[in-house]
């Protein structure tokens, strides 16, 4: 990728930033301001070495159409606080009031233009319509700073197309993303464990892949489980299982015996009656899952304790760890009590040789667990903002984001 070290070459120029501002919502109040603050050390250096910043990010998926419930105006107070320094606001992307708020930029000025997916050639797939789409952006600024890794996997305007246009490179929290990624697939700290959690199992099968013969452990939670046991021969109750993704699991388990990564499953599961906050929940055996009152009934919505004791055990005795998706459904407290001990033993962790522990926390919802569980970010080696851009990443794919920095 091309980077730079000094930011001071953009002194006196105007510099399009990509940034991924795509936080959660609420009836228009941010839920969760990890992006922001992610996204505010390159947009505070740029703008603090004299260049005129203009930044730029989705929101949600409005589907090219103006839709104010996505409307990027929420963030501006949230930004600015973020790097100290007030922040512009044009409500278009390419229309009269960008090109005019743009042309007005004084050096160290910020400028946050509405959503980009407002226009549908941001993530047209015609090839013409997302080029014509990133060469209006480009004629706003002379440089392209590329800064949100959650969309380095997306072949967009803003991602792609623009950087054939204006002379790029990648910002500081790229650099971090990709640096941090490159340690885990390339020289991690053994013990390295993988935890992997979250609804699907299909999610990750391109990670378990990658890293089963990279990994020492890889502990398995979250609705995906059910996969694994139901591969086990398992009774699962209602419990969410991929059945067309059996054949993969067991493929899986096999290459673990054969010398891969040790895939470790829970020895218990906290069962439900059904899927609501307050529903009546008991533990149980994997092995006897269908013994609850609820019966074949009954769904699978967190890690036993037990199974949170050891997973916790594995991590705390860890050098590197890499942790994707919930071990629950973390949102109802009664069913966060898994996720909880994952996150603890990652802040607790001291691994064999502590002067190269990395903990490294994936993104997505992982992230925002931790967050609404009372953690701080600096709790942890790195919490990523990549979400499928970390995982595809560490697939080992090649991301057009970042292929377009070369």
């Amino acid at each position: 990728m091309r980077t730079y070290d000094d930011p001071g070459i953009f002194a006196g120029r105007t510099v399009l930033v990509r940034s991924d501002l795509n936080v959660p919502m609420d009836d228009g109040v941010i839920t969760d301001r990890g992006r922001v603050l992610a996204s505010a050390g390159t947009i505070r250096e740029l703008a603090e070495a004299g260049a005129r910043v203009i930044v730029m990010s989705h929101l949600g998926r409005p589907k090219g159409q103006l839709d104010p419930q996505f409307s990027l105006l929420p963030i501006v107070p949230e930004l600015a606080a973020a790097i100290d320094r007030e922040v512009a606001f044009a409500a278009d992307t390419v229309g009269d009031e960008a090109r005019a708020k743009a042309a007005e930029l004084e050096a160290g000025e910020v400028l946050l233009l509405e959503n980009l997916r407002f226009n549908p050639g941001e993530t047209s797939k015609d090839e013409a319509e997302r080029r014509d789409f990133a060469g209006q952006l480009a004629e706003l600024a002379d440089d392209f700073v590329s800064d949100g890794f959650g969309v380095v996997h997306r072949k967009q305007a803003s991602v792609f197309d623009i950087a054939a246009l204006l002379p790029h490179y990648a910002g500081s929290l790229v650099r971090a993303e990709v640096e941090v990624s490159d340690r885990l697939l390339n020289d991690p700290a053994p013990p390295f464990t993988v935890v992997l959690g979250g609804s699907k199992v299909s999610d990750k099968l391109g990670v378990i892949d990658n890293l089963i013969d990279r990994a020492d452990n890889l502990l398995i939670g979250g609705g995906m489980v059910f996969t694994f046991l139901a591969a086990l021969g398992h009774n699962i109750g209602s419990s969410l299982v991929e059945t067309d993704r059996i054949d993969d699991v067991k493929g899986y388990l096999e290459r673990s015996q054969a010398g891969g990564a040790r895939i470790v499953l829970p020895t218990d599961i906290t069962m439900a009656a059904s899927f609501s906050a307050d529903a009546e929940h008991w533990v149980r055996p994997v092995s006897e899952l269908e013994s609850t009152p609820a019966g074949t009934d009954g769904l699978g919505l967190d890690i036993g304790p037990e199974s949170a004791q050891a997973y916790a055990k594995i991590i705390a005795d860890s050098t590197t760890v890499f942790w994707n998706g919930p071990m629950g459904v973390f949102e109802f407290p009664a069913f966060a009590a898994g996720t909880k001990a994952v996150a603890t033993a990652l802040t607790g962790a001291t691994g064999t040789a502590e002067q190269e522990r990395l903990t490294v926390v994936g993104g997505g919802d992982s992230a925002a667990a931790v967050r609404s569980l009372g953690f701080a970010d600096d709790d942890f080696g790195h919490i990523s903002t990549g979400g499928g851009a970390s995982l595809e990443y560490l697939e080992g794919k090649t991301l057009p984001g970042l292929e377009a920095l070369a």
